[in-house]
């Protein structure tokens, strides 16, 4: 009655799989839950996607561009994040189909979900039925404002978070139109949350035979996110503003204009500073009081930014960049995301994981896990999968 384990031989044993025999039941939907699964997939979990009959995870249609042509077609987006999975197709709102699901269910160690609060409890396929059927069941819901508060009945979404969790308040150009993040960040981060969460309850586990129920809320997640400048308004009650590229605490730290375009200069402590200013020919502005720590040179900002400015301008991006790696200052061009792809960083860090033909059909070219262990990248050996692919390898379709 359930989908049969994996081909050992076709996990790729060489690679690190440190949740081999841990079975994800993922029921969620475009990013941050899909996020999560494809994290644990990575480890080696055996992550299984359930999805709406005809139509599957909205980010199957969220293109161009494409991979794929015809009928069987599927948007990039959806690629991004559902690495390593099996797909089936079940309709949850049919007795049937919730059947299907609870037999999952019975077997898995960890369930994702992301549909709105109560939403699954009509079906019986909430976090206290399926403990009661599988006590050692870890429970994820992912929602937009969490399980409870005033606010716990709003959908979700990334760029509404974004702005009302505060990252769009400090995001732009001072006095300009409040950003957005060029990419989702928030459903990232909380996708990373969960995993880690439901990493921390499947060790417990070990020790208690016993599942938990974890609320991930994207709204949540974003105020943590806020980091250094919610601890500014906290103590200081400095409420944080857009500053563009600029930094609150650290001057300077930020987009410069070089000769021939941007960089970014970031002088993280006054030993830095020193080194930068003897590397552009001018010591003597480290020694100025104005400037010689942090603290003046975040009060004397106003000042001294126009006056780096003015060195910046005579020479190239690339120049800036040789000249202050050799003096130990951080530097960076500011690169598109071509260039990143396309850099030989990301080669000689295996970042990129090319098309290739394996076992289970051809896998798209995609972004590696970021984490290496041992020297190696952990990578779900399935490519994302197509909808309802696994439907035919689970007994109970077969009636």
């Amino acid at each position: 009655m359930a989908l049969p384990p994996l081909n050992p031989q076709a996990a790729a044993p060489e690679l690190p799989r440190p949740l081999a025999g841990v079975k994800v039941l993922d029921l969620s939907r475009v990013l941050a839950g899909p996020w999560a699964g494809q994290i644990l997939a990575d480890y080696g979990a055996d992550v299984i996607k359930v999805e709406r009959p005809g139509t599957g995870d909205d980010t199957r249609a969220w293109g161009p561009p494409w991979w794929g042509d015809g009928p069987e077609r599927v948007a990039a987006y959806f690629l991004c994040a559902n690495r390593g999975k099996r797909s089936v197709a079940i309709d949850i709102a049919s007795p049937e189909g919730i059947q299907q699901v609870r037999e999952l269910a019975r077997e898995a160690d960890v369930l994702i979900e992301n549909y709105k609060v109560g939403q699954l409890a009509k079906y019986g396929l909430d976090a206290p039925s399926l403990q009661a059927l599988n006590p050692g069941l870890v429970y994820c819901s992912i929602t937009g404002y969490g399980q409870t508060g005033p606010l716990s009945h709003k959908a979700g979404y990334d760029f509404a978070i974004q702005a009302e969790a505060g990252l769009m308040s400090i995001t732009g150009n001072k006095g300009e139109e409040p950003q957005k993040v060029g990419v989702a960040v928030t459903d990232l981060m909380t996708g990373v949350y969960a995993a880690t969460a439901i990493l921390a309850a499947l060790h417990e586990r070990q020790r208690t035979g016993q599942g938990r129920v974890l609320d991930a809320s994207l709204f949540d997640v974003q105020v943590a996110m806020l980091a250094n400048q919610a601890s500014n308004q906290l103590v200081g009650q400095t409420r944080p503003t857009r500053m563009g590229n600029a930094h609150p605490n650290i001057v300077p730290y930020q987009v410069f204009p070089t000769r021939d375009g941007h960089m970014v200069l970031a002088v993280g402590n006054d030993g830095q500073f020193t080194r930068f200013c003897e590397a552009t020919g001018h010591p003597a502005v480290a020694r100025d009081a104005r400037f010689s720590t942090n603290p003046a040179r975040v009060e004397h900002r106003q000042t001294l930014v126009p006056l780096i400015t003015g060195w910046t301008l005579t020479r190239d991006t690339a120049d800036w960049v040789a000249l202050l790696d050799r003096a130990a200052v951080p530097c960076s061009p500011i690169l598109d995301v071509a260039q990143v792809l396309e850099h030989p960083h990301v080669a000689a860090r295996g970042m990129v994981l090319p098309r290739h033909n394996g076992p289970h059909g051809t896998t798209p070219p995609m972004v590696a896990h970021p984490v290496l262990m041992d020297g190696q990248r952990p990578t779900a050996p399935r490519p994302p999968p197509a909808l309802g692919q696994d439907n035919p390898a689970w007994a109970p379709t077969h009636g």
